[in-house]
């Protein structure tokens, strides 16, 4: 069979593979699902978690940097002591 390029019908292709490759394709679309609605669901957790968590600027604003570590030492967090 080698350089055959043909399928030949009654060994390869007809409804078996049709359904095999129909069940394939809805496994992989129901896993990427599943995936979608876990990273979902913990988002939107995550998300509610720290909704509520509010802070304050403890120094002045304008001594604030933009992307420095220090920024983080001028920060508290409502709730905290």
């Amino acid at each position: 069979m080698a350089g055959n390029t043909q399928i030949d019908p009654k060994t390869e292709g007809g409804l078996w593979s049709l359904l095999h490759g129909l069940t394939g394709y809805f496994i992989a679309v129901a896993l990427l699902l599943g995936i979608l609605g876990f990273l979902t669901v913990n988002a939107i957790i995550v998300q509610s978690e720290n909704a509520e968590n509010f802070y304050s600027v403890n120094d002045d604003l304008h001594a604030l940097k933009m992307n420095s570590l220090d920024n983080i030492k001028m920060r508290k967090i409502e709730g905290e002591k």
